[in-house]
C-alpha cells in the first residue's frame, strides 16, 4: 500500500470514527472506491456537489464520485435553481425581463407564477423535453433583508440598490461567502438615479442639493424658502430599512452630517411614495427614477445657473450627481452552468437593449459628437474661472473637436482616491471592449477634469495624474486585450469645463472626472 493511499485510509478511518453512526444526507464515493466523503449537501449545481462535511464545506467535481443516500439529487432530471433577494425595484421588472429575453435566445419556453406579493418564480423548461431546466426564485424584499438571505443560506444572490455595507462584508467572510467586494463579486446590472419629486401642479421646477438635503433635516420647512407658495413642505423618502432609504442618507445626509427630520414620512416601496407625492400639490419626494409614477422629476441647479435633469445619458456618464446603481452581489460559490450563463448573458449588448426598454438606464457606451455637446462648452465659456484664458478654452476645443466623447466616465468617491461603484463598473466595461477589440485601430483618450478649487495649474496637473490612473487601471483590466493595436493617450484641462457649480461639494464631486473620447 502506498503512502498515499495509506493516508487516504487512514483519513478515511478517522472520519468515519467520529461521525460513527450518524445518519447523512449524502456519502460521496470516488470511482476507484478508495475516498469517500459524507455530509449534509448543501447544493448541486448540475456539474459540482457543495457538501457540508466534518473538514468543512468541500466543493467535489461529480464526474468523479458516485452519490449514494437520501439528499443524493436525480442526475436524469436534475433543475439548475437560483434564489435572488432584495430591491424589488430589480427583481419586479428588470431581471424579469432580463429572464425572458435570456429564455427566448436560448430556446426555452417561460412560465411566471407568483406565491405572494413578495415571491415569483419563473421556470424555464425545454419545449423539446418538456422537462424544467431551470427555476429562478425572487424574493422581493429590500437590500437590508438581502444580504441577510444571504448570509443566512436562504438566497444564493443579492439584489441591491446600494453597496454592501461593512458589517455584512465581515459578517459574509465569516460564513464563507468571500470578499463580497472583491472583484467578480459584485456586478451593476444598471444605473438609475435619485431624484426629487413633485406634484405636476407644484410650480417649483428646479432645487440645489443643498437645498434638497435641508428640507430632509428639516431646516427648510416652507415651500416659500424654494421660490414656492407660503405653505409647508410635506416630505417623503424611502423607509431607512429599503436600500433606497440607505442610498438617499449616503448621498444627501451623510455628506454634511445631516440628520433625518422626524417630520419626514417613510415609505416602504416607491410606487407608493410617488403616487403619495403626485395626488399632494404641496409633497416634496426623493424616489428612484424607475419609479416615479405620475410625479413631476426636479432638476438639480446651482447658484451659478447650471440645471443638470436625470436624463439617461446625463444618468449614464454620471453628470447628473445623484447617480444610484444597481447591484447583484454574487457569494465566492459556484453556480449551476444555466445560472452562469444567464449571468454572462447580463454583459452581452443585446442585454443593454433590454434593461433600456425595461426603463432603466443601460451601460452600453455610446458616443456623443461634439456637435451635441453645445451646452457644455457654452457653459465652459460662461463659467470659466479667472484662470482659464482664452488660449486654454482654444486648446481644449482644438484637442477635443476631431472626438467624440464616450458615456464612459470615471468619477471618484468624496473625499477619496478611490473610484466610486459606478466607475469601477465601468472599467471592466471598457477592458472588455477593448478585450474584444471593438477599438482597435482607433484613438483613446483618457481627459482629466477637476473643480475649480485652488490654483488652475495644480488643479490640471491633479487632473492628469487622474486620467493616468484611469488608463492604467482600464489597461490592467484589459488583460486579454491588444494593446497596441489601440493609440491610447491622456490628457487634461483642469477646470476648464465644469458640469455643475462649485458652491457645494456635491458640484465639485461631479467637476471631478474622466471622460474618454474616442476617434
Amino acid at each position: 500500500m502506498t503512502m498515499v493511499r495509506a493516508a487516504k485510509f487512514a483519513a478515511l478511518f478517522l472520519f468515519l470514527s467520529l461521525t460513527g453512526a450518524l445518519a447523512q444526507d449524502v456519502t460521496l464515493t470516488s470511482r476507484d472506491g478508495e475516498v469517500e466523503i459524507s455530509g449534509n449537501l448543501l447544493s448541486f449545481d448540475g456539474e459540482f456537489y457543495r457538501v457540508d462535511s466534518i473538514y468543512g464545506e468541500l466543493t467535489i467535481d461529480g464526474s468523479g464520485v458516485q452519490c449514494e443516500g437520501p439528499g443524493c439529487p436525480n442526475l436524469d432530471a436534475y433543475i439548475a435553481r437560483v434564489t435572488f433577494a432584495g430591491a424589488p425595484t430589480i427583481g419586479r421588472v428588470l431581471l424579469p425581463a432580463l429572464i425572458e429575453a435570456f429564455a427566448i435566445r436560448h430556446g426555452y419556453s417561460l412560465e411566471k407564477s407568483q406565491a405572494s406579493d413578495k415571491e415569483v418564480l419563473f421556470q424555464l423548461t425545454d419545449p423539446e423535453s418538456g422537462q424544467v431546466s431551470g427555476e429562478f426564485r425572487f424574493r422581493l424584499t429590500n437590500s437590508d433583508e438581502g444580504f441577510a438571505d444571504l448570509l443566512a443560506n436562504e438566497a444564493d444572490i443579492v439584489m441591491s440598490l446600494r453597496e454592501v455595507g461593512e458589517t455584512e462584508l465581515s459578517l459574509a467572510r465569516e460564513a464563507g461567502l468571500g470578499d463580497l467586494n472583491a472583484r467578480g463579486r459584485s456586478r451593476v446590472i444598471s444605473l438609475d438615479a435619485l431624484v426629487p419629486i413633485v406634484a405636476p401642479s407644484n410650480p417649483v421646477q428646479i432645487i440645489t442639493v443643498p437645498q434638497l438635503t435641508q428640507v430632509l433635516t428639516g431646516e427648510i420647512a416652507n415651500w416659500a424658502e424654494l421660490g414656492g407658495p407660503d405653505v409647508p413642505i410635506s416630505a417623503h423618502v424611502h423607509s431607512a430599512r429599503t436600500g433606497l432609504g440607505q442610498a438617499t442618507f449616503d448621498r444627501l445626509l451623510a455628506p454634511v452630517n445631516g440628520v433625518l427630520s422626524p417630520e419626514v414620512t417613510g415609505h416602504e416601496n416607491g410606487p407608493g411614495l410617488s403616487e403619495t407625492v403626485a395626488r399632494d400639490p404641496f409633497a416634496l419626494g426623493v424616489t428612484s427614477r424607475a419609479e416615479t409614477g405620475n410625479a413631476w422629476e426636479l432638476a438639480l441647479t446651482g447658484e451659478c445657473g447650471f440645471a443638470l435633469g436625470a436624463t439617461r445619458r446625463a444618468i449614464k456618464t454620471e453628470d447628473y450627481p445623484l447617480t444610484s446603481p444597481m447591484f447583484l452581489y454574487l457569494p465566492a460559490r459556484r453556480f449551476p452552468k444555466l445560472v452562469r450563463e444567464f449571468l454572462g448573458y447580463l454583459r452581452d449588448p443585446s442585454a443593454q437593449l433590454v434593461i433600456r426598454r425595461a426603463g432603466f438606464v443601460d451601460q452600453a457606451p455610446e458616443e456623443i459628437a461634439i456637435s451635441e455637446q453645445g451646452t457644455r462648452f457654452a457653459n465652459a465659456i460662461a463659467r470659466a474661472g479667472e484662470e482659464t484664458d482664452l488660449a486654454e478654452l482654444q486648446r481644449m476645443v482644438a484637442q477635443l473637436t476631431p472626438l467624440k466623447r464616450l458615456t464612459t466616465t470615471f468619477r471618484f468617491e468624496s473625499g477619496s482616491t478611490q473610484l466610486d461603484a459606478q466607475s469601477r463598473s465601468n472599467v471592466e466595461q471598457l477592458a472588455r471592449a477593448m478585450e474584444l477589440g471593438l477599438y482597435d485601430a482607433r484613438r483613446l483618450v483618457f481627459v482629466g477634469f477637476s473643480d475649480g478649487d485652488g490654483s488652475a495649474d495644480v488643479n490640471r496637473r491633479i487632473a492628469l495624474r487622474r486620467a493616468n490612473a484611469v488608463r492604467d487601471a482600464v489597461s490592467d483590466a484589459a488583460e486579454t486585450a491588444n494593446l497596441s493595436r489601440i493609440a491610447i493617450e491622456t490628457q487634461a484641462f483642469g477646470e476648464a469645463m465644469p458640469m455643475a457649480c462649485d458652491d457645494s461639494e456635491w458640484g465639485r464631486l461631479t467637476n471631478r472626472r474622466v471622460e474618454v473620447w474616442v476617434r
